[in-house]
Order: C-alpha cells, then structure tokens, then sequence
C-alpha cells in the first residue's frame, strides 16, 4: 500500500435507524471508525476532519441494502494485539477483519458488507454515482388503485408509461417549480406481483437524480390518480457506478464495490 490507503465500505441502512438523516449518519461513522481502531487519514489546517465521502445520501425514512462511503487511511492497518490474552506483534488487517471491527463498533439497523480497496485512479464515492436500484411497496391502507387490481392490468400500465417518448414532472425545488423529463432517467421499470412491489432503476447522478416517489407519482397521475401521504416504503437494494467502454459500445452499470477488490 501506499502511504494513504483509500477504502470503499458498503453497508446498509435497515430498521427504526431509517429515521436518521444523513449528517447523523454521517457523524455516527466517524465515531465508529475511531472506536474500530482505523488510523483514518485527517484534512490538514486548523480544522482538521476525517477524509470521508458518501455515496449518494439516503433520503429520511428509506432503508438501503448498498450504500457506500470511501474513505482514506494511513499505510498502517495493523492491530496493536489479537484477540488473546497473551501480546503478540502487531499483524496486517485484511478486509474480513475491518468488516468485523466495523460491525463490532456499529448499532443495531447499520450493518458493514464490505470494505475493498480502492485503485489510486477511482472517481470518489459521490463523483462515481450513476444509478440506484429500489423496491417500490405500499402501506397497509394507502394502496393506489391502480395498484389494487389484477397483474395484468398494472404490468400493462407500467408498459405504456415506459412506451412513453417524455415523462413531464413538476419538480420543486429551492428557487421555485419547475418542469423535468423523468423518462430519460428511468432505466427500467417493472411490477412483481409475487412481491406486490415496483422494481425500477433509476439516475442517481448529480445531473439527474430521479427519484422513486417522482415516479410512482408520475404513473398515477397518468391514470388521474394521487399517491396518499406517507404511503411509500422504499428500500434501496443497490448502488452503481458507470464502467466507460473501450472502444464502441455502451456504458455498463456495476455496484459500486466491484471497483475495488479485498485485501
């Protein structure tokens, strides 16, 4: 390794910890990589703070299965002693046994999957973004009608809003409403009745951003129909990032932890 080390750890985001919005998450890793023992690499001035990047942040109320933060480490990922009770030197940490430290020092709802090694050429966390996969169910009593009849009916729906050429949605937003095209975004859409649940890829880049709710909210108003409050729950299943080809061909999506490999 080299004299900083930059680190991709996948975890997820389950249970009553949906609740918490991302700067808690945020601060709440912090700690974590301390209490895990990690000597993370600090910014330098007078303000220094941990050299951390999230994916794409987790909106209030969702639960992910693939989020993703980068960090960067010193050169020295070693423990001061294993786990006996007699000393020994000091042995080289693989990514098994950050997973473990990791999970040791986190909280019920957020789990650790992986921790790869990033090449020194990846794109950070957030820069890497292209695209997230979500499911897409209902709340008991809050069902759309259109969601209340039979498969055929909502798998034929979801086949004509696709067929779609533009999808106009009202979006809000800071400096006021405006039009966006949600079609271009949405990379696939589709209804499993065995799960009661949308399936759907979407952008989740800087330049595009669409979100589940937009959509679900863009069908119904297709059928004249409203989506009740709160009557979404979304779970983010997977995070992706764009593989350029080399020569012609289009871009590949991958999840995000398959840019780096374990060590």
């Amino acid at each position: 390794m080299s004299d900083h080390t930059r680190l991709r750890i996948k975890f997820q985001k389950t249970g009553p910890i949906r609740y918490i919005g991302h700067l808690d998450v945020m601060r709440f890793f912090q700690k974590c990589v301390r209490r895990a023992g990690i000597d993370i690499s600090y910014t330098g001035g007078f303000s220094p703070h941990q050299i951390m990047s999230f994916a794409a942040p987790l909106g209030v109320g969702l639960e992910s299965l693939g989020e993703y933060m980068d960090i960067e480490v010193n050169d020295r990922l070693e423990a001061e002693e294993v786990s006996t009770p007699e000393k020994k030197p000091p042995f080289r940490i693989h990514s098994e046994i950050l997973v473990q430290r990791l999970n040791e020092a986190s909280v019920p709802g957020i789990r650790i999957v992986s921790v790869k090694k990033l090449p020194e050429d990846a794109e950070n966390a957030m820069a890497s973004v292209a695209a997230a996969e979500y499911q897409v169910t209902f709340r008991e009593g809050r069902v759309p009608l259109l969601f209340q009849g039979d498969a055929d009916t909502i798998q034929s729906a979801v086949r004509d809003f696709l067929a779609l050429l533009a999808i106009p949605y009202l979006k809000e937003g800071k400096k006021g409403t405006r039009e966006i095209d949600l079609r271009p975004g949405i990379y696939r859409l589709s209804w499993e009745p065995e799960k009661s649940a949308l399936f759907m890829l979407l952008d989740a880049s800087s330049a595009g951003n669409i979100k589940p709710g937009q959509v679900v909210e863009a069908l119904l108003d297709r059928h004249g129909q409203s989506l009740a409050e709160n009557a979404l729950k979304i779970l983010r299943l997977e995070t992706y990032t764009a593989v350029e080809p080399e020569g012609k061909g289009e871009r590949k999506l991958i999840p995000m932890d398959e840019v780096g490999e374990s060590f």
